[in-house]
């Protein structure tokens, strides 16, 4: 088996990743403090195609040299807004017709292998601060809450590692 070169990836140019298809999907970061997170969000969001990602609070905003670190350029391609608060955020997404939905663990929260997104629905995920996870006034404003199966001895995963297993989650069943 042979590697890929990158000439031979055929990946979009950011123009082309702007007027393509999109997952009906918003990113909510709610106060997330480390800009290396924040950037392989960014990432992340382009590998999947996401619409866009709201910086709420104390989240980084782009341009800034440690976020580009891990986005690699994905600031230029990912359509971002940013909120002072995420209750802001969230308002504006449900004016916009997105579901809101925290990625917590919480009481009567949804697993994510059996959460069904409608097929033309639009969902904004809300992934909170590194410490404190979503905040308690994002939780009181949610319409769902979606949890991920764990099975150690850790109580949480890192923030992007969860955005990456709910947006391929996503991804898979939602195939723009």
């Amino acid at each position: 088996m042979r590697k890929l070169k990158l000439d031979e990836l055929n990946r979009a140019t950011v123009d082309e990743f702007k007027a393509q298809d999109k997952l009906p999907v918003a990113v909510v970061l709610d106060n997330v403090r480390s800009m290396h997170n924040i950037g392989s969000i960014f990432r992340t969001s382009d590998g999947f195609a996401v619409k866009q990602i709201c910086l709420c609070g104390i989240t980084a905003q782009p341009p800034h040299r440690e976020i580009e670190k891990t986005a690699l350029g994905a600031t230029q391609s990912v359509n971002w807004t940013y909120y002072e608060t995420p209750l802001q955020a969230v308002e504006q997404l449900r004016n916009d017709g997105y579901q809101i939905i925290a990625i917590e663990q919480a009481e009567n929260s949804t697993m994510l292998h059996e959460f069904k997104p409608a097929e033309d629905g639009k969902y904004a995920l809300i992934f909170g601060n590194e410490v404190n996870g979503v905040s308690d006034e994002v939780m009181q404003a949610i319409d769902a809450c979606i949890e991920i199966p764990q099975f150690g001895t850790k109580h949480s995963f890192n923030i992007v590692v969860s955005a990456g297993i709910v947006l391929w989650d996503f991804f898979a069943k939602m195939a723009i």
